[in-house]
């Protein structure tokens, strides 16, 4: 198999209690292996294509088959956002980026309750399912979009750094349809030294 679903940098009862343990265990063992499954399925029809990382499936979406296109980008791009949505997260996340990330933050947005105030109604107002995400520019600028279903920035040449899963399924059992309350909590556990990482990597 080309891709495999990978294991989370921590327990599911770990995000406790902005993410309850069930919904953690359910997102990961089901929907995400569910992706990845499928996303394998499809590129066997087409195995020159497995051997290609996902990244480089979702920036050439128009070069793919048109045969296995749309199970690529819906079933790649779950399998890229989850991947990097379980690092976007940790126990000990939270607080405020610092050095460049948070400098450029600053720039950005004006301080990091304007980034966030904007990042979090950016997500709430996802119609339906989808991601916000904050992104890199191609010009190496900040800017905050969502995406709906599993559709990832890379397709539209934005490096995504912070993307918070705005399906049902990451939140109902906990939150119900309270989804600003869930954004709320995601606060609290993002995991700034990766996003600060992939900053890095994306300004390369």
């Amino acid at each position: 198999m080309a891709f495999q679903l990978p294991e989370l940098p921590y327990s599911y009862d770990a995000l406790e209690p902005h993410i309850d343990a069930r919904t953690m265990e359910i997102h990961h063992s089901k929907h995400h292996q569910g992706y990845t499954n499928n996303l394998n399925a499809a590129l066997e029809k087409h195995p020159e294509f497995a051997e290609r990382s996902i990244e480089s499936l979702l920036q050439n979406l128009n070069a793919i088959p048109e045969d296995i296109r749309t199970a690529v980008r819906n079933n790649g791009g779950g399998f890229c956002n989850h991947q990097l949505f379980w690092k976007m997260m940790s126990p000990k996340g939270g607080g405020e980026p610092r050095q460049d990330l948070g400098n450029a933050i600053k720039t950005a947005f004006g301080s990091y309750e304007g980034f966030s105030d904007t990042f979090r109604k950016t997500a709430a107002g996802q119609f339906g399912s989808g991601w916000g995400w904050l992104v890199v520019t191609g010009d190496g600028r900040l800017d905050i979009v969502s995406t709906p279903n599993q559709d990832n920035p890379l397709s539209g040449g934005l490096a995504p750094i912070l993307g918070v899963d705005v399906w049902e399924h990451a939140y109902y059992l906990k939150y119900q349809n309270r989804r600003a309350d869930y954004l709320g909590e995601f606060m609290s556990l993002v995991n700034w030294d990766y996003v600060a990482d992939l900053y890095s990597q994306a300004r390369q």
